[in-house]
């Protein structure tokens, strides 16, 4: 309380110099205003300092969670500088998922350490799992993480970097290939921008008829791996309002335009499904059509199994909240 006062009394002498200085005393009432400031710097520090102390701690956690990593990211700055960045931006992102969405892996073990595999996941309006994920991936595998993404990303001004230090890349279906020939973990999302705008709280796939991600596994004789994360549309979501609308510019321009909104500190955890390994029997069409012969295709139906297995249909915000608790 004698902080509390000590800044109030400070304050009004400076109101007090202020109105002498500019005359303002004859067309505002002083004694008033005075009166103002001292009801409300009590009840506004109140308020201040709580949002304060939690912002420390938080901090505090997310250094720690980066301290913990020291040596890793030590030893990698020894052999790359580039290296190095990308695993303290790692370990920033990885303490950010613990911190804030309590997130974690579910099967990580079925990501390989040392050989190629394509990642196919679900894309949520914002993929921060994705971002967790693969920083993850940075720090625990030896295989370095590349990932697909839209050439728009690449114009957004300041992500460049980012992109470029993780290896995001606009790939085409020949430039994947390269990338798994070379020993390398390729995440990709078949729905891509369209199901990041247009997916919803029943977590449909809009895959449509795409094919490519198939045609890359057959060519490189890779294993395909499906991710989804529980909860992720509840952390971000895309505005349902006018949704026919936005869908339909967008299919004229391309133009991502849809608002996003969110941020929730919701419980996050991406839960890896089973590899489906490579069969020279199995052809582009058979690997990404929803259904050939009445039968749901293996990385359809496992993505769909993932979702029906770990994910509340339809999800909501204020439960994905309270798995923070009981999860």
């Amino acid at each position: 309380m004698m902080l509390v006062d000590g800044i109030c009394n400070i304050t009004l002498v400076y109101l007090n110099i202020l109105w002498d200085e500019t005359g303002l005393e004859e067309y505002v009432d002083v004694a008033y205003i005075s009166w103002l400031v001292w009801l409300w710097y009590p009840i506004v520090i109140s308020l201040l300092l709580p949002v304060v102390i939690v912002i420390l701690l938080y901090a505090s956690g997310l250094f720690v969670c980066m301290y913990r990593m020291r040596h890793r990211i030590l030893e990698s700055y020894k052999h790359d500088k580039y290296d190095g960045a990308r695993k303290v931006v790692s370990a920033a992102w990885d303490g950010h998922g613990k911190i804030w969405h309590g997130y974690e892996i579910i099967g990580f073990d079925k990501i390989p350490k040392d050989k190629p595999a394509l990642l196919v996941y679900y894309h949520g309006a914002i993929p921060v799992d994705l971002y967790y994920f693969v920083a993850k991936c940075t720090l625990e595998k030896k295989s370095k993480m590349r990932c697909v993404g839209d050439r728009f990303l690449f114009k957004v001004p300041g992500l460049r970097p980012m992109m470029e230090l993780f290896n995001v890349v606009p790939a085409t279906s020949q430039d994947c290939v390269e990338i798994l020939n070379e020993g390398h973990l390729l995440a990709i999302s078949p729905g891509g921008v369209r199901e990041a705008l247009f997916s919803d709280e029943y977590y449909k796939l809009l895959w449509g008829k795409r094919i490519g991600f198939a045609k890359v596994a057959i060519e490189a004789k890779v294993s395909i791996i499906p991710l989804f994360t529980q909860n992720s549309r509840e952390s971000f979501r895309s505005l349902g309002l006018f949704r026919g609308w936005f869908r339909s510019l967008y299919e004229r321009t391309r133009l991502p335009l849809v608002p996003i909104y969110g941020g929730f500190p919701v419980k996050l955890r991406t839960h890896v499904g089973d590899p489906i390994p490579y069969s020279p029997d199995n052809t582009p069409e058979q690997l990404a059509e929803k259904k050939a012969w009445n039968t749901i295709v293996e990385v359809h139906s496992a993505m769909e199994h993932l979702i029906e297995e770990h994910q509340r249909i339809p999800g909501t915000i204020l439960a994905a909240l309270l798995d923070r608790i009981f999860l």
